[in-house]
């Protein structure tokens, strides 16, 4: 067996010819042309949040853009038909709250709950880390005001507050606003997937039911 393995290298090393040291190699990939576009959107000649408004609702998501000041009535108004209990992570700000009706149950990811227990909440309200205006994706840090994964990937309803200036144009702009040692989830859309009649079905890995807020 170490003969005929040996052989088989032999014949790969003589096809390859000789190894070129490491710093030829590096020099003849620095004088490769790289100009890569970075963007395809310049935030000064485009509507950067009409057009992550737009992308999202590509994706049968529920976009909403309102005014600071009216977060906490448009949070009443999209959960009121969906949601009468709703989980809360840390860090999300107490105002986006302060209009809840007394028939919405707010319930607290402290200590952490079981899936079993997440499963029977109607839905989740969130902030998140930042918005790809290109792709319409929300990504999620799980920093305040979000929580860990499961609690936007079991619940059936999530309502997320995108702040205007948390919208970047392009995807290159987005992760470089990214912490990349934090754990990420990109969100596009609702929950959905297909089978190979291309039936599509939603609500199977994550919520069937998305609502956005831009608020500014």
């Amino acid at each position: 067996m170490t003969a005929a393995r040996d052989e088989i290298l032999a014949r790969i090393r003589a096809a390859n010819g000789p190894a070129i040291p490491g710093a030829e190699v590096d020099a003849a990939y620095a004088v490769i042309p790289r100009g890569y576009r970075r963007a395809h959107h310049d935030p000064a000649a485009s509507d950067i949040v009409a057009l992550f408004a737009e992308r999202a609702a590509d994706y049968r998501a529920v976009v909403e853009r309102v005014s600071p000041d009216d977060v906490p009535a448009a949070i009443v108004r999209a959960i009121t038909p969906l949601a009468s209990t709703l989980l809360v992570p840390d860090g999300l700000p107490e105002g986006w709250l302060a209009e809840l009706p007394d028939s919405v149950t707010i319930v607290r990811d402290d200590p952490p709950l079981p899936p079993r227990e997440l499963d029977a909440i109607d839905g989740v309200v969130t902030g998140c880390a930042v918005a790809i205006a290109e792709t319409g994706t929300i990504i999620l840090d799980h920093g305040p005001a979000q929580g860990r994964r499961a609690l936007t990937l079991v619940p059936d309803f999530h309502l997320v507050v995108v702040s205007a200036d948390q919208i970047a144009p392009d995807i290159a702009d987005a992760i470089a606003r990214l912490d990349p040692a934090r754990p990420q989830t990109l969100i596009s859309g609702p929950s959905a997937t297909s089978d190979i009649e291309l039936i599509r079905v939603e609500g199977v890995h994550g919520p069937r039911n998305l609502h956005v807020l831009i608020s500014g």
